[in-house]
């Protein structure tokens, strides 16, 4: 058996600790032979239980906004990582920021640190949609709105309480280009209000939108 082959199958996909036994099952020793393959760069570890195709094959690994929404879930991508995707913010983001039901937790890996900030609902289910980052790879990721909602909402020491203040920090501190907020939907915005955290501070981002 070619194990490169066999691995490639998963292409753009996380292979989980029980794939790879039953992958491995000809294998007296299938653990020892899950070390060698991460020993020769064929495979890596994500964090324990998960693994993608190591930098020495020709495999297409999959992208880290796909990881983050396995790592760890429920979860969807969102604040700067999304942002990123949707072109709003210029820098590069090497954190990837994921909204969770779940107890907030960050994972250190090889690939980079993945975040992950509680929620409460039925606020985190507000305002997600399905993206094509790569072939055959498909995540869950905030919408626009939802992106920057969720970034003053659960960021520290982030309170709007004014128009002025609301345009400084989407200029200033996230760079984002006012032009580019025209089109958001913010109908859709006013309600999650009720359900949100910070919900005077973003009433007061959607009201500073609406007047651009």
């Amino acid at each position: 058996m070619d194990i490169k082959q066999e691995i490639a199958k998963y292409q753009g996909q996380l292979i989980t600790h029980q794939m790879l036994i039953t992958l491995l099952k000809d294998y007296s020793r299938p653990n020892d032979k899950i070390k060698a393959l991460k020993n020769e760069g064929i495979l890596e570890s994500v964090k324990r239980g998960f693994y993608i195709a190591g930098r020495t094959t020709a495999i297409t690994r999959p992208e880290r906004s796909l990881i983050a929404n396995h790592l760890y879930g429920p979860s969807y991508v969102s604040m700067e990582a999304a942002l990123m995707h949707y072109g709003l913010i210029p820098e590069r983001v090497y954190t990837i920021t994921s909204m969770t039901t779940k107890t907030s937790k960050s994972f250190r890996t090889p690939g980079g640190l993945y975040t992950y900030t509680y929620l409460p609902l039925p606020y985190y289910s507000f305002g997600l949609e399905s993206a094509i980052v790569n072939v055959n790879q498909q995540i869950i990721i905030a919408t626009p709105e939802k992106a920057l909602a969720d970034k003053i909402a659960t960021t520290s020491g982030i309170i709007l309480r004014s128009m002025s203040s609301a345009r400084d920090y989407l200029t200033e501190d996230l760079r984002i280009a006012l032009s580019d907020l025209r089109n958001f939907d913010t109908n859709t915005m006013t309600t999650w209000l009720a359900a949100a955290p910070k919900s005077e501070s973003l009433a007061i981002l959607i009201k500073t939108i609406q007047k651009l």
